[in-house]
């Protein structure tokens, strides 16, 4: 038997005169060298700070693991990692109760597309009316700027008169108007086509837990 082999022997059974943990119980930690030789002992030496020790019982059987001193990158490494696992078990939730709402809630692919037709004209509805009076302001818009074309800053006249306060509020009014319902249509639109792709997902995802 080799020096290095009767060294670790020795050190196997030092195991049961090692320390003890916080509950009485012997511990003993085990680690590995540069040169891959184990070690033994009831400390870690300082030059292996830095190693990750296995937790030895007084059998010598493993029952935890310590993680030696870690740099800040490795910190900050371990950290984002544990971000990154997080939001996957968080999606992997969130589409584990996506397909639980819909076996729950429907019962068929037809009835996915009736909701889906029902909330499409609703917002197709909402479009027409925003659109509608989109038309009527920009009437009104056209109305009153012929109104202001004598006045300044409106005329190309130097001698203009300003443009009359009422008439220069109204169209202040106006303009911030047409700008708002721009908005909301260019947002009743923009839902309109994610509404569409929602639906779509939920379909071949239904039809996909159902196998049909």
């Amino acid at each position: 038997m080799s020096a290095r082999t009767l060294t670790i022997a020795a050190t196997v059974l030092a195991i049961g005169l090692a320390g003890t943990d916080a509950s009485g119980q012997a511990q003993t930690y085990r680690w590995v060298d540069d040169d891959g030789v184990v070690h033994y002992g009831d400390h870690v030496p300082p030059q292996y700070a830095d190693r990750d020790r296995d937790l030895l019982n007084t059998q010598g059987v493993r029952v935890g693991i310590q993680e030696g001193i870690l740099t800040d990158e490795e910190r900050e490494e371990r950290a984002r990692l544990a971000a990154a696992e997080q939001v996957a078990r968080d999606a992997r939730v969130a589409d584990s109760r996506r397909d639980q709402i819909l076996l729950d809630t429907y019962l068929s692919v037809e009835e996915i597309e009736r909701l889906r037709d029902r909330r499409l004209e609703l917002l197709e509805a909402q479009i027409k009316v925003t659109e509608h009076y989109l038309g009527n302001l920009r009437k009104r818009l056209e109305r009153l700027k012929r109104e202001a074309s004598d006045y300044r800053p409106y005329s190309d006249n130097p001698d203009a008169p300003e443009v009359p306060e009422a008439l220069g509020l109204e169209l202040s009014k106006t303009i911030a108007s047409i700008s708002l319902y721009e908005q909301t249509l260019a947002r009743s639109r923009t839902e309109q086509g994610e509404l569409a792709t929602a639906f779509a997902s939920d379909i071949a995802r239904f039809e996909e837990l159902k196998g049909s």
